[in-house]
C-alpha cells in the first residue's frame, strides 16, 4: 500500500453501499453532472447539520474511519468539515476531480470572520476545461439541494429555494487585487449574501485546522449552544437552543420553544437525530445549565 501524504480523500477506504443507504440513493453512479446533483440532493435532504458532539463534551474527529461511524453508520449529522470529508471522498471513490475550499461566513456578521467553512470544487471526469465547475455545499445546513455552476451571476432556482454565484471582491489593505466569489442565498427581503470564497486550494490537514477552531474556541459560534438543521424540498429546520424555527421556500416562517427535557425527542422526531446512552441526559443538562446560566 502506497504511502499516504494527504493530499487525496481516501476514496478507496468509503464504505460506498452503506453511504448510498443512508443517502437513500439508488440511482445511476456513472461520474456525470447529472449523478453528481442527484447525489447531492440526496445527502443533502437526508443527513442533517449538528454540532452535538461539543455540547456532549466531545471534539469532532475528521478521520474517515469516525465521520462515517457517526454521519454513516448512526442516526447523527455534522458540520460542514464532517459532510464535506464524507462526501469528497465519495466523489472520489466515484472519479470526479475533487479539490476543497474554504469559505468565509458573511450572513449576518457585523465584523470579519474566519474562514472555517468548507466546500468542494468537483469537475466529472473528462470535462473540458472551458466548461464551469461545479460548487457543492452540502454542509451549511440550508442548501442548496444541488451544486451550483460556477457561472458569475448565474441564479438557481431550486424547488422554490434561489441561490446565485457572483465574482466579488475579497480586497483587504494586505490583498487589494484578490478576487473571490461570493454565494448568496434569496429571502423574503431579497438576495442575502451567505458567504465569500477564493479558489486557494484546501487539504485534509487545512480541514483539521479550521475544525480544530470551529469546535475549541469559545468565540466560535457552534460551540456554546446546540444548532442543528434539516433542508429538504419543502422545508429548512433550524433548532437553536430549544428554539425551532421552520422555514419554507417562500419565505413565511414558524417558531417553536422547548424545554430542556424536550430537546432529544425533538431532535428525534424533527431532524431524525437519535442520542444514545448517557448523551441523552448530558444534552438536557447542558442545556439546563446554559438556560440557568442566562446564556
Amino acid at each position: 500500500m502506497s504511502e499516504d501524504l494527504g493530499y487525496g480523500w481516501q476514496g478507496d477506504l468509503i464504505d460506498l453501499p452503506a453511504y448510498l443507504k443512508r443517502a437513500g440513493y439508488d440511482g445511476d453512479l456513472t461520474p456525470t453532472g447529472d449523478t453528481l446533483r442527484a447525489l447531492h440532493r440526496a445527502h443533502t435532504t437526508s443527513i442533517p447539520f449538528e454540532n452535538l458532539e461539543i455540547m456532549l463534551g466531545r471534539p469532532v474527529v475528521l478521520s474517515l474511519d469516525a465521520v462515517q461511524a457517526k454521519l454513516v453508520g448512526r442516526s447523527r449529522g455534522g458540520y460542514c468539515y464532517e459532510h464535506n470529508r464524507l462526501f469528497a471522498a465519495v466523489l472520489e471513490r466515484l472519479g470526479y476531480e475533487v479539490t476543497a475550499l474554504a469559505g468565509r461566513v458573511t450572513l449576518g456578521a457585523r465584523k470579519l470572520l474566519p474562514a472555517t467553512h468548507a466546500l468542494l470544487h468537483v469537475r466529472p471526469p473528462g470535462q473540458p476545461r472551458d466548461e464551469p465547475a461545479w460548487l457543492c455545499d452540502v454542509g451549511f445546513g440550508a442548501g442548496p439541494l444541488e451544486p451550483l455552476r460556477l457561472l458569475d451571476g448565474e441564479e438557481a432556482d431550486q424547488d422554490g429555494w434561489g441561490f446565485r454565484l457572483q465574482k466579488g471582491r475579497t480586497a483587504t489593505a494586505w490583498t487589494p487585487s484578490t478576487v473571490g466569489w461570493e454565494l448568496h442565498q434569496r429571502g423574503e427581503d431579497g438576495w442575502v449574501q451567505r458567504h465569500t470564497f477564493t479558489m486557494n486550494e484546501q487539504f485534509r490537514i487545512d480541514f483539521e485546522v479550521g475544525n480544530y477552531f470551529v469546535w475549541s474556541n469559545p468565540h466560535s459560534p457552534f460551540s456554546t449552544r446546540p444548532f442543528t438543521q434539516r433542508f429538504s424540498v419543502d422545508s429548512h429546520r433550524v433548532l437553536d437552543g430549544t428554539k425551532l424555527t421552520t422555514i419554507r421556500p417562500g419565505g413565511s416562517t414558524e417558531t417553536r420553544t422547548f424545554t430542556p427535557e424536550q430537546l432529544p425527542e425533538t431532535l428525534a422526531e424533527e431532524f431524525g437525530i437519535v442520542l444514545e446512552g448517557d448523551d441523552v441526559t448530558r444534552l438536557i443538562d447542558f442545556e439546563r445549565n446554559r438556560a440557568d446560566s442566562g446564556n
